[in-house]
């Protein structure tokens, strides 16, 4: 897809589409009150009769416009200048790509105002960049017929004719961030017959070639040479043997400290021996999407040539049900020897990342970070659209928080007090891998902090963000590839 971003007057911006971005009671910038005097007024009266109020996400299409070069013009809202941030940006953008990528061979303008209040321009144009990539790709992998479909050309339409060639270079890393973005939501949405430990080494190593990666893939035996019992154990009721991929970019001095990003890989999560019901299971699918986050930001990481050193590191298990699965009561030694009492086999992917960490720690990595679909809990805590932090060092998870914001993605930080790891004393074994019913998402985070080493740390609950049952205005229902762009931003300032 060509994506430029220009400067001309909106009368002549020749597309398929003409995306308009206005606030809710602002009056009509220059460039539009132009527009609007060609088109007779239309938008005006629009707004005076109340058809259009400038509400976050709000739309109206004008299919009817002489004298102007665009076939059509669609109006987006941008909510109130005042409260305006950089979520809002990435909502009302995404809403105005998915509303007008419908249709094949379509070419879309979008007019960014002069004035986006505390956004910086060059952001927004990289969020439009980003959202090019991502609304215009939907979620139909195995539809003969495509909800969604690549826009032919995308041009952003700037107030000022400052600065072009800096805004052109945050359009073009922002297509870059929604590849990466797309990457991610292509995993997690595959179905679990194509998706499943060996398939997802077997792209790994196929992206991590494409865009200069090093890649390992650590087989049962090698595995089993690594101790990995703990993760071992959570796959051995499946016919797919487990897996553990390592990633690794160097764009740092050999000798510069490496971060690590670690994901959980549960292809498909069963509950095993705890058994889920037919409704919890439906999306299970996307209990992966930690190690597809992993995967996608790294080789955004590598295309944008970030001059650091990551250590990427995705355990990956089928949780299944067989006469060979593991069981309640089973006692499970990490590779780091410590020893788990088993009482729930649907508490898994805590087991899976247990092996990891303690992998990672060994390679004397400097900080990181894990992401996994880990608990219902933390969806109960913080709902769908929020991510949940964890940590051990708050300057670190100072920074992933700030990252995130400048992203646009939500995440909320919940404590670690050391109450919570009480519930997960164990008479037989040194740790239980559940708790009680209360503080399920801190419980856990408290669970996989025994296997970091006291290296800095941040755990991200990403189960609400990461997948999506139902569509919404600016976002599709499946995949969404959350937390992609926030680890890119990290390593970007």
């Amino acid at each position: 897809m060509n994506v430029t971003v220009k400067h001309a007057p909106l009368t002549d911006i020749f597309a398929d589409w003409l995306v308009v971005f206005l606030f809710e009671g602002g009056s009509l910038p220059d460039n539009v009150r132009t527009l609007d005097e060609r088109l007779g007024g239309a938008i005006a009266a629009l707004i005076e009769r109340g058809d259009f109020t400038g509400k976050l996400c709000e739309s109206v299409d004008l299919f009817h416009v002489p004298g102007i070069a665009a076939k059509r013009v669609c109006l987006i809202g941008l909510g109130e200048a005042a409260s305006f941030n950089v979520s809002k940006v990435d909502r009302a953008v995404m809403s105005a790509c998915r509303r007008v990528s419908v249709r094949a061979a379509v070419s879309a303008a979008l007019a960014i105002p002069g004035d986006l209040g505390g956004v910086a321009l060059g952001t927004a144009v990289q969020i439009l960049g980003w959202a090019s990539e991502v609304g215009s790709v939907g979620q139909g992998l195995y539809r003969a017929e495509k909800d969604r479909h690549r826009f032919t050309e995308f041009q952003i339409v700037v107030a000022s004719p400052d600065h072009l060639a800096e805004w052109q270079s945050q359009a073009s890393r922002g297509q870059i961030l929604g590849e990466a973005t797309n990457l991610t939501r292509e995993l997690v949405n595959m179905a679990p017959a194509d998706m499943y430990p060996e398939t997802f080494a077997a792209r790994a190593e196929a992206v991590a070639k494409e865009v200069g990666l090093e890649c390992e893939v650590f087989d049962e035996s090698r595995l089993r040479a690594e101790r990995m019992l703990s993760l071992m154990a959570v796959g051995q009721g499946s016919v797919r043997p487990p897996r553990v991929v390592l990633l690794r970019y160097q764009g740092a001095a050999p000798d510069a400290p490496y971060v690590s990003l670690i994901g959980k890989g549960v292809t498909f999560d069963s509950g095993g021996l705890s058994l889920k019901p037919t409704e919890g299971m439906k999306t299970m699918k996307a209990d992966m999407a930690g190690a597809a986050t992993v995967l996608g930001a790294m080789s955004a990481i590598a295309r944008l040539k970030l001059p650091v050193n990551i250590l990427g590191a995705v355990g990956l298990v089928e949780n299944m049900v067989s006469g060979a699965s593991y069981k309640l009561g089973d006692i499970l030694k990490a590779r780091n020897g410590v020893t788990i009492e088993v009482l729930n086999t649907d508490a898994e992917g805590r087991l899976v990342l247990a092996d990891v960490l303690s992998y990672v720690a060994d390679q004397k990595v400097a900080k990181m970070i894990d992401l996994a679909t880990l608990t219902g809990a933390c969806v109960v805590a913080l709902g769908e659209e929020v991510a949940g932090a964890f940590t051990n060092d708050q300057p670190w998870c100072d920074e992933v928080l700030a990252a995130a914001k400048r992203a646009g993605e939500d995440v909320w930080q919940l404590p670690m007090f050391d109450s919570f790891a009480d519930q997960l004393r164990c008479e037989v074994a040194d740790v239980k891998n559940v708790g009680t019913r209360w503080g399920g998402a801190i419980t856990a985070a408290k669970f996989l902090e025994k296997f970091v080493s006291g290296i800095p740390w941040v755990h991200l609950d990403i189960a609400g963000p990461a997948f999506s049952e139902a569509q919404k205005p600016h976002r599709d229902g499946g995949a969404s590839g959350a937390m992609v762009r926030t680890l890119v931003e990290i390593f970007s300032v």
